[in-house]
């Protein structure tokens, strides 16, 4: 897939703020990559919200306002929420305040028809679009997830690798036994990989052709702020 080079980027930066004026960022990467931790990242680097779905999904079902009592029944009876739902939901979002220089995109868009809405939706209110896609191998992938242990009494979780519990095997804060999730199991991670890959390669591909900013950054091995400063530099440059 042809990656983009940073020319005509469309983002112009800001020499007071340091940010890029209605820049609308869109995260891609696959469960265990990072993305979650690059998002807050770079929220704070960029100087631009974090829009995550997930999380807005689960509040709008806390705050059980209509949309979210229509989301709590679909979800219940084991259905995706549609397309119109979750766009009615981001552009919802993206209408607020703090969104008027721009915003993180993550878990959305999920499909072509979501991100056919979302361009046009962009185009319309003038924001820049630039996709990144954080790459991360695999198996390393497997190793990171694989090696997760949670306390299953306080919620606590450890990575035999990265922040492994004091005492092996159990929790520092009250020293129940720690467990793997089920869906931390090797074949459960594989799945999940599968799907994923299946689900974004034909959004990465639809990026690629419609003339958006887009760039592949590597995630395997450097640390989440080396990573974060590169994605920065890619930004913020001319």
């Amino acid at each position: 897939m042809k990656k983009g080079t940073g020319l005509g980027l469309g983002v112009v930066k800001d020499v007071d703020t340091g940010t890029m004026p209605r820049t609308a960022l869109i995260l891609f990467g696959s469960p265990g990559s990072g993305k979650g931790t690059q998002a807050k990242l770079l929220r704070d680097c960029l100087h631009i919200p974090h829009i995550s779905t997930g999380d807005m999904l689960r509040e709008r079902i806390a705050a059980a306002d209509p949309l979210g009592t229509e989301v709590r029944e679909l979800m219940g009876a084991g259905r995706l929420v549609p397309d119109e739902v979750v766009n009615r939901l981001v552009e919802e979002r993206i209408a607020q305040p703090d969104c008027r220089n721009g915003f993180i995109l993550d878990g959305y868009p999920r499909t072509i028809a979501q991100a056919e809405v979302m361009t046009g939706r962009q185009q319309r209110l003038g924001y820049t679009p630039v996709v990144i896609h954080l790459k991360v191998d695999y198996n390393v992938i497997v190793a990171r997830l694989t090696g997760r242990r949670q306390c299953p009494q306080c919620g606590t979780l450890y990575n035999l690798a990265s922040h492994p519990p004091k005492n092996a095997g159990s929790c520092d804060l009250d020293g129940t036994a720690l467990v793997i999730r089920e869906d931390d199991r090797e074949e459960v991670i594989r799945e999940r990989l599968e799907a994923y890959e299946r689900q974004t390669r034909p959004l990465l591909e639809y990026f690629a052709r419609n003339g958006s900013a887009f760039f592949e950054v590597e995630g395997t091995y450097e640390k989440p702020q080396v990573i974060m400063q590169r994605i920065c530099a890619l930004m913020l440059r001319r």
